[in-house]
């Protein structure tokens, strides 16, 4: 347990013997080598996060099932949607990826706020609304 005292300060449980920790003292900067070893990256390129996701139902009342710095999901027809962020992207220069037939607009609807997201039955070119929509961008 933390406990944030306005007088005394922070109080935290001994991280040396939490589950988890190698013994070592954390306080300061984590090391970099440290974050890509919990992250089991390996190789000299740069880690970069993902900075919002969603999961979502797409057809009739459209439900966020899970996300992460996504704030809504705008129906704007058939099968087209928005995602909003819930904290924006310091510019538009982000790679937005969308999996079970959803296609990231390349269009102006691309801003540091939120993203266009389209979907469509891939033999017609029709666009539709999809059960399952999965939307990451990365910055």
């Amino acid at each position: 347990m933390i406990i944030l005292n306005g007088t005394t300060g922070i109080t935290t449980p001994d991280i040396d013997s939490t589950a988890g920790f190698d013994g070592e003292d954390l306080t300061g900067d984590v090391a970099a080598a440290r974050i890509t070893g919990a992250l089991n990256a390996t190789g000299s390129a740069p880690i970069y996060a993902c900075r919002a996701w969603v999961n979502f139902n797409g057809i009739g009342a459209v439900a966020i099932r899970g996300s992460g710095n996504v704030s809504s999901i705008t129906d704007n027809s058939t099968g087209d949607y928005t995602v909003n962020f819930a904290t924006a992207m310091v510019d538009v220069n982000y790679a937005a990826v969308g999996m079970n037939g959803a296609w990231v607009q390349q269009s102006t609807s691309k801003t540091a706020s939120a993203v266009g997201i389209v979907s469509f039955n891939s033999t017609s070119g029709a666009s539709l609304d999809t059960a399952t929509l999965d939307v990451a961008i990365f910055r």
